[in-house]
């Protein structure tokens, strides 16, 4: 076959999301009224911001805005996630940054699955932070062993997904017919299941263990459990969901409200509790419940810096000594004040932010400097304050574990708070992953590096031609 009759990465990524979001929407209705709200305030957001939303279009990044999201699911064995990172490579999707979340009481550590490079996050951003369980931090041993067998068992892909992952790994692509079909059976791997295929019994040992090791080991498959747009303005998102009959979070997940927007916020209605049947020793079903699944929205900054996120993380971390967010929201007014307060310390302004060396910029030329013949070489910070090129903050595409584990807690219900200790394990995540996690920092250090390169080969080329 030649390569040319290969549907792209991108493509094949594009078509899967938009086949999720279908599902979702089909599955959980609320998702679509979250949809709903989003493009309402995005669309309200850029009628009232004209440079935001000229520079958005100057940097070709104003329609990714509404194709923008970001799945979630969690696996239970090293199996499962290294079949994963082959599925999503077929959709141009690589593992970026290692996150441990037991440090805030969730058994997981987690990748996020996405594309790289500018060209690929332009065409289609769609990502996955996908997480696995972590028996090892549950006591109870015989719980564990139990929990262990019931998931050696499972098979979460079906054999059409296989196949085709194997087709396109060892043929260097698919073709049109193959790319939908693989699509159509990698969404069953992220399809939700109403029988699970535990006991009452064993349900309950498994929730009281944690509630999270629930939902992982007591489906034959990992559901997506959220699906989430991304807006231009969260806290307008926050303050008009009670209107549209969604019940948000008691406090928005990471930075606090600023003019320059940095890493990432994040808020969420809780997790809906739906109607489960569980297997009798007989043989039938019993009725029960389950809370899994719920709606997240995000707002994306800028990235930042080794320098930056080590600022980044002081301040959060001072602004939890003062105040500690509990998951019942009961303290939501004194957290938010106490992190508005400690973040004073972050720039906020661009200018500021690039000076300081906090955060990634991608530079180009203004109007000016396309029409500017130069004598001599220039340093970029001449070229800036003569106003021949421009910056832009680079968009961060990651996660922050604190805020992953507070949405996930948010979600586990108000009082599934549990300690664990921490317990970071990269190397053994990568070893079960069947690949090192890309280093987020290199990334956006390359695409910062590349838009410079650009911008004074561009230059050169004009004063070469003189």
């Amino acid at each position: 076959m030649k390569e040319n009759s290969f549907v792209s990465a991108d493509e094949i990524r594009s078509a899967f999301s938009a086949a999720m979001s279908v599902m979702y929407r089909e599955e959980v209705p609320a998702y679509g009224t979250l949809m709903e709200l989003v493009a309402k305030v995005n669309a309200d957001t850029l009628a009232a911001d004209a440079t935001l939303k000229d520079r958005l279009e100057a940097t070709d990044t104003l329609d990714r805005i509404s194709e923008e999201r970001h799945g979630a699911i969690r696996l239970g064995t090293p199996a499962e996630l290294s079949m994963m990172r082959r599925v999503f490579a077929v959709m141009g999707m690589y593992p970026v940054g290692y996150y441990d979340l037991s440090t805030a009481g969730v058994p997981v550590h987690s990748t996020a699955f996405r594309p790289v490079g500018d060209a690929a996050l332009k065409r289609n951003p769609f990502r996955v932070f996908t997480s696995l369980l972590r028996l090892d931090l549950i006591a109870d041993e015989t719980l564990r062993a139990e929990a262990e067998a019931i998931l050696r068992e499972r098979r979460i892909f079906t054999a059409g997904a296989i196949e085709l992952t194997e087709k396109a790994e060892r043929d260097g692509g698919l073709d049109k017919a193959d790319a939908k079909r693989f699509v159509a059976e990698v969404l069953e791997t992220f399809r939700w299941h109403d029988k699970a295929s535990v006991s009452t019994d064993m349900y309950k040992r498994l929730h009281d263990a944690h509630r999270l090791v629930a939902d992982v080991v007591s489906f034959k498959g990992p559901h997506i459990n959220h699906l989430t747009p991304r807006t231009l303005d969260i806290d307008e998102v926050q303050a008009l969901m009670p209107e549209y009959g969604i019940a948000p979070k008691a406090v928005v997940e990471g930075p606090p409200t600023r003019k320059c927007p940095i890493l990432l916020r994040q808020t969420s209605f809780k997790a809906l509790e739906e109607p489960v049947s569980f297997r009798n020793a007989d043989g039938g079903w019993k009725p029960g419940s389950h809370t899994a699944r719920f709606g997240e929205i995000e707002q994306r900054g800028i990235a930042l810096t080794p320098k930056g996120r080590g600022l980044y993380d002081r301040l959060l971390d001072e602004s939890r000594k003062i105040v500690r967010p509990a998951a019942d929201g009961s303290n939501a007014k004194q957290y938010e004040a106490a992190l508005a307060e400690a973040f004073k310390a972050f720039p906020d302004s661009w200018a500021e932010i690039r000076e300081a060396g906090l955060g990634y910029f991608s530079y180009s030329l203004t109007e000016r400097g396309r029409r500017t013949k130069l004598t001599g070489s220039r340093g970029l910070d001449s070229l800036i304050t003569d106003g021949l090129v421009e910056f832009d903050p680079i968009v961060y595409e990651d996660f922050l574990p604190v805020s992953a584990a507070g949405i996930f807690q948010s979600n586990l219900g108000d009082g599934a708070q549990q300690e664990f200790v921490a317990s970071p394990n990269q190397k053994r995540f990568e070893t079960d992953l069947g690949v090192a996690v890309l280093n987020e920092f290199d990334h956006y250090a390359g695409i910062e590096q590349a838009s410079i390169e650009s911008c004074l080969r561009a230059l050169s080329a004009a004063m070469a031609a003189e």
